[in-house]
């Protein structure tokens, strides 16, 4: 892949997330500000956006999103290959729990 196509693909990676965003956000606040890691002022700004908007701010050569799996503890949770489906869904909910607290502690 050459640069010019990483940066399509960022910029492609870009509008779909602000899409989701701004979808999520009209649909349900809180969820959305959980489940994207926003603040309720980042939320606000990105539902009032018109097209032509998210457009231009797609259209930058950096990803918008990142990752919010920040430590090796939550990895480890998401990644827990080889157990059985019960602990896995016990993992995702513990992994879940960990974000959704640290997301309370961002706002």
């Amino acid at each position: 892949m050459n640069a010019d196509q990483i940066l399509s693909e960022i910029r492609e990676a870009n509008l779909s997330y602000l899409m989701l965003a701004q979808s999520l956000i009209r649909a349900d606040r809180e969820q959305a500000l959980y489940r994207l890691g926003i603040s309720e002022e980042s939320a606000e700004m990105i539902a009032l956006l018109a097209p032509s908007q998210m457009m231009k701010i797609a259209s930058g050569n950096t990803l918008l999103c990142r990752f919010r799996m920040d430590d090796d503890l939550v990895w480890g949770l998401l990644t827990n290959h080889g157990k059985s489906a019960a602990n896995d869904v016990t993992t995702r909910l513990h992994a879940s729990i960990l974000m959704a607290g640290r997301h309370q502690e961002a706002a």
